[in-house]
């Protein structure tokens, strides 16, 4: 008989794992956050004590935890899809174990348990650029922008180079650290390039920095779609609000050119870069990471 699951009624505690909780070789201490898809842990190292985070597969449309801690789909109709997710983090982990940079979050360590999979990063000290932003705690200037997207764009490069595209870059997953050095967060959506069709996957966007192919046209995704989330956080910066959504911008772009909005405060060249990286259409943006980095050392 297939399990019955109340999303309403289910007891919120189960959600997350305890603070004591023993993975593996790692004591979870508590939760640093949670999406539709994951929630992340802050743990140590039991041998060592040294600190890292952990990332849980727990889809909570698909699946929820039980009494014991396993992680199991809802009922049989959640099942299969909860199984391909799962298979896909695994991927995603063993990808990013060779992924080494220094603006680029490093995958330690993953692991199976539970009936779910395991991802152990490192443990930076920072604060989201997101957060920065709503609460003016940060000076947004030039020397802002450009210092913490130059080193933004060696990272994604990095990625790139490994034949693999984010596919998530905004605000939210750049971790600002001491000197504005940015890291970039959460690869949940990262997929190979070119990309290898992935039937039943689920389509991962983000209203206002996703570009349009990300939408509706897989087989369109590269580089081009990560450089349209870059300038969208750049604009972000500048407005300290989200542009508005690719679908929108399609049917009536209300977006007004950062060069005509900014001219009196920004260099043009800088503007003009952001506006570029904006294009809607996929082939009127620059096609490469090195591409952009050459534009922003004007």
């Amino acid at each position: 008989m297939a399990e019955y699951y109340d999303p309403e009624t289910y007891p919120q505690k189960w959600n997350y794992l305890e603070p004591g909780t023993i993975l593996d070789q790692y004591i979870i201490e508590r939760q640093l956050a949670h999406g539709g898809f994951s929630s992340v842990y802050l743990a140590r190292q039991i041998a060592d004590q040294i600190p890292v985070a952990i990332k849980e597969y727990l889809p909570r449309k698909l699946a929820h935890r039980t009494w014991n801690n396993t992680v199991i789909a809802h009922n049989e109709s959640t099942n299969a899809l909860f199984k391909l997710g799962r298979s896909l983090f695994f991927k995603e982990a063993n990808a990013l174990v060779n992924l080494k940079h220094a603006n680029i979050v490093e995958v330690i360590n993953f692991f199976q348990g539970n009936a779910t999979v395991y991802m152990v990063m490192t443990y930076d000290y920072g604060i989201c650029l997101d957060t920065l932003l709503k609460t003016n705690a940060v000076e947004v200037n030039e020397t802002f922008i450009l210092t913490v997207f130059k080193q933004l764009l060696m990272g994604v490069a990095e990625i790139h180079a490994h034949h693999l595209i984010h596919l998530d870059i905004k605000p939210a997953n750049m971790l600002i650290r001491p000197g504005n050095n940015p890291l970039l967060l959460d690869f949940g959506a990262v997929q190979s390039f070119p990309v290898s069709p992935q039937p039943s996957q689920s389509r991962v966007c983000t209203h206002g920095f996703s570009p349009i192919e990300q939408y509706d046209d897989q087989d369109n995704l590269g580089p081009w779609s990560d450089i349209y989330a870059v300038g969208a956080s750049m604009r972000t910066c500048l407005d300290a609000n989200v542009p508005p959504s690719a679908p929108k911008r399609v049917q009536h772009d209300t977006l007004k050119s950062a060069v005509k909005v900014y001219k009196q405060q920004y260099p043009e060249a800088l503007l003009q870069v952001i506006d570029w990286a904006m294009a809607v259409r996929p082939q009127d943006r620059p096609q490469s990471i090195a591409e952009l980095q050459r534009l922003l050392d004007y």
